[in-house]
């Protein structure tokens, strides 16, 4: 899928990483729509909508998803029954398995061994 100019980018999260996804949307004119729970979020006062609500409310994650064009994190602690919601009413990238798996480090773990690459740590 091709995000074109014009096309509105949901960000699930309002901290400082949503305020600079936000910015660099803009810069590439997409519109930018932020859900989140603190009416103080930073990201709010660069985006083009918001909403202001818990990620446990299903009325507004679906007004939310209808809202956009496709839905995206700002980090990965967003409840998994959020992503389910949203997944079923839009395009969610990464997709909801793909959160699940990075809220539990022994599944990513796993994901990662199954994918047969090592995981190495350098140390100078």
């Amino acid at each position: 899928m091709m995000i074109r100019p014009g096309c509105t980018i949901g960000i699930l999260g309002g901290g400082q990483l949503g305020r600079m996804m936000a910015m660099a949307a803009a810069q590439l004119g997409l519109k930018v729509h932020v859900y989140a729970p603190d009416e103080n979020s930073p990201a709010f006062d660069v985006a083009a909508e918001v909403t202001i609500a818990p990620y446990e409310d299903e009325a507004a994650l679906v007004r939310f998803a209808r809202a956009v064009d496709v839905v995206t994190y700002e980090f990965e602690n967003v409840p998994s029954e959020t992503a389910s919601i949203l997944s079923a009413h839009t395009l969610l990238a990464p997709n909801a398995q793909a959160l699940a798996v990075s809220q539990d480090r022994f599944l990513e773990k796993t994901f990662i061994a199954g994918l047969g690459q090592k995981m190495a740590l350098n140390c100078v």
